[in-house]
């Protein structure tokens, strides 16, 4: 069980070291939101912007409104890292200086979800996601 939230189940198998292939997944997650916040420090943009920014994607849930299957399209398009690295890709190439701390808040909120087990969802409802079924039981 991870801290915080609530605790994730998942049909997965087990490594021989009994680690689950979920528990790999979040502490990936967990080392690249450390890594995220670190490259956020190094870049040296404002830490207001980045606490303000930080749960923005999370607004890409209102397609719940809607349905499961619209909400998890849309909520799924906000918690990949292809518009992220994208907007990184822009700041690179075109250097569009303000791309680059929005894309690594961005980074660093999908990695956060994960680290928590919060994964990208199924169309089958909200706490159903890639990374098991998300319960509140503990």
């Amino acid at each position: 069980n991870w801290i915080f939230v609530e605790k994730v189940t998942s049909s997965c198998g087990k490594y021989p070291n009994s680690m689950t292939i979920v528990s790999i997944l979040k502490l990936e997650a967990t080392a690249f939101f450390i890594a995220m916040v670190w490259a956020y420090y190094l870049i040296g943009a404002s830490w207001w912007l980045f606490f303000v920014l930080l749960l923005v994607p999370d607004l890409f849930m209102v397609g719940y409104i809607k349905s499961s299957k619209i909400g998890a399209f849309i909520y799924n398009l906000g918690h990949t890292y292809i518009i992220p690295i994208a907007l990184l890709g822009m700041y690179v190439f075109f250097n569009v200086v303000v791309l680059l701390p929005i894309s690594v808040i961005w980074m660093a909120h999908i990695s956060m979800d994960r680290m928590f087990g919060f994964g990208l969802k199924l169309d089958t409802g909200f706490k159903h996601t890639h990374l098991g079924t998300i319960d509140k039981g503990g």
